[in-house]
């Protein structure tokens, strides 16, 4: 069985958390948690976005392989970019016409 969606190298995992780096939280994820509301504002800024940053509550439950699997399911792929406490960086490239050049 293939994977539909390829895994991200380390080098393009680099080369998206420094683009990562200076972006703002775009989505906040509050103490209700991961709620359908919450994935479709997130699937909403991967229309206009393809690297977002997604804030959580203190909530061990909101865990970013569970975002990125749940969100994975509506449609693209969605890769976890990287996590550092309660922020995750996120990427889904633009079916069409990508705007990141990944290495």
């Amino acid at each position: 069985m293939s994977d539909a969606s390829p895994r991200l190298t380390s080098k393009q995992r680099a080369h998206l958390r420094k683009l990562g780096h200076t972006l703002d939280p775009i989505v906040r994820i509050g103490k209700e948690g991961l709620t359908d509301a919450v994935l479709e504002a997130i699937d909403e800024a991967f229309n206009t976005n393809e690297l977002i940053k997604v804030r959580t509550a203190d909530d061990p439950q909101t865990d970013a392989r569970v975002i990125a699997e749940r969100l994975s399911e509506k449609g693209e792929p969605v890769h976890v970019v990287q996590t550092i406490g309660g922020v995750m960086v996120l990427y889904r490239a633009f079916a069409e016409r990508p705007v990141i050049e990944l290495p």
